[in-house]
């Protein structure tokens, strides 16, 4: 999609020179090893052009049409976009980047609406297809798709909104809603029910169950050390040319530091400092089945975060042990298509 990397383009002239670099990165990892050799003669091309201003772009991106074009594949691209929304999300936000991701929930067209809903939330720098190996739970799947960059209260404010037409838009009367959110979706989760009960929405009266998956309840300490996005945006050959410029850290990305939910968590701060854990408590929503899963092998978030605990009781997210579950032998992202993992997950939301 031409238009996408004029995107790309407008955001790297104002916030750094390496857009030849970056896009072939992206292209050699969409196109693997016969489009890495039969770009490379393009981009060097592009590399002799003049220092890297917005006429220069345009050039370039006019040679790249006929190399990229309409021939991405939509899945892939979305996972670049994506990724790219994680690391920058806020910044397209604000600039009005045609790249930026707008919130939405949508639901398959082959999913009947039933009145039990699950909603599917991903992780920063993820999308819907993150759910892939999800299964049939006897509820109708509705994915939450999203910008990551932005703050995780201001998406949790969005999320509200959203299900809250969601509710009054579906086909048939409502009677449950589930959510399974891992990563920072998590996060988000909380945050909308946080708002949801502000705002007294209908939707929150509708909610049985949330099922979190590696939620960086307490924050993530590779955040603090500044390289969340540089280890999360090396998971898969789409995402990770992007790691280069991990320096590069959203509003989203510093949200994991320690965990931030609502605004308060944050409003008024620098975001880049390396201050103290300065959060409020915002407990688990009541009168809702909160369950925890972490994985065992999980490089970004620990144990003890996944898993609500917090040396502070104030802070400390009450997971009873029946409603805890350890996914051995996986990590951040694995656990999304781990068997166990299902299982677990099923036999928890089959109560409802």
């Amino acid at each position: 999609h031409v238009n996408d990397l004029r995107g790309v383009g407008k955001l790297v002239v104002e916030a750094t020179k390496g857009v030849t670099d970056l896009v072939q990165a992206v292209h050699g990892a969409i196109g693997g090893a016969p489009a890495r050799l039969f770009s490379a003669p393009v981009y060097g091309g592009i590399r002799g052009v003049t220092a890297l201003v917005d006429s220069t772009l345009d050039l370039a991106l006019g040679q790249l049409g006929g190399v990229l074009g309409e021939g991405t594949p939509g899945p892939e691209r979305a996972a670049v976009l994506a990724a790219l929304n994680g690391l920058l999300g806020d910044y397209l936000a604000e600039t009005k980047n045609p790249l930026a991701i707008e919130m939405r929930l949508h639901r398959s067209e082959t999913a009947a609406p039933t009145p039990k809903i699950l909603v599917l939330v991903h992780g920063s720098s993820m999308n819907h297809q993150a759910w892939e190996a999800a299964r049939d739970l006897g509820y109708t799947p509705v994915h939450l798709d999203y910008n990551s960059g932005l703050h995780v209260s201001t998406n949790g404010r969005a999320f509200d909104a959203l299900l809250e037409e969601l509710v009054a838009e579906w086909s048939v009367p409502v009677e449950t809603i589930a959510i399974v959110a891992h990563s920072m979706g998590g996060l988000l989760t909380r945050s909308a029910c946080h708002y949801a009960e502000e705002m007294k929405h209908r939707w929150r009266d509708k909610l049985r169950a949330i099922v979190f998956l590696g939620a960086p309840h307490h924050g993530a300490p590779v955040e603090r050390r500044g390289n969340w996005l540089e280890t999360l945006l090396g998971v898969t050959r789409y995402s990770a040319p992007f790691a280069r410029l991990g320096k590069i850290r959203s509003a989203g990305v510093t949200d994991l530091r320690f965990g931030n939910v609502i605004d308060e968590h944050w409003r008024g701060r620098d975001r880049f400092e390396l201050d103290a854990d300065a959060r409020t408590p915002v407990p688990l929503p009541p009168a809702v089945d909160c369950y925890a899963i972490a994985a065992e092998n999980d490089a970004l978030v620990p144990l003890a975060s996944a898993m609500g605990e917090h040396p502070n009781p104030a802070l400390r997210l009450d997971f009873p042990a029946s409603r805890r579950f350890l996914a051995k032998g996986t990590g951040h992202v694995g656990m999304l298509r781990k068997p166990e993992v299902w299982d677990q997950i099923e036999r928890w939301l089959v109560t409802w």
